[in-house]
């Protein structure tokens, strides 16, 4: 949630970087997206995703984040999102 990319675009629509890959998930498409809150303003956070979009720019600098093959857990069964 410090990445600069997620922070930027997260600046620009006054959300938090965790609101930002928050919204790229749901406007995925067939995505079930399950945060977590350990917190009651987390909680809120999460909820405040609906009253903005991303722009096609904005998903494709997400999207080239996950090209970068860093993620701590890779399940089989989740949504087809990385280049062939």
């Amino acid at each position: 949630m410090r990445h600069p990319v997620l922070i930027e675009i997260g600046e620009r629509h006054g959300k938090t970087a965790a609101q930002v890959a928050l919204r790229w998930l749901i406007q995925q498409g067939p995505v079930a997206a399950i945060p977590k809150a350990g917190r009651e303003i987390h909680c809120r956070e999460n909820f405040d995703v609906f009253d903005f979009e991303l722009s096609t720019e904005d998903m494709a600098r997400v999207s080239s984040l996950t090209a970068r093959n860093d993620r701590l857990a890779d399940f089989a069964l989740g949504p087809t999102w990385d280049p062939p």
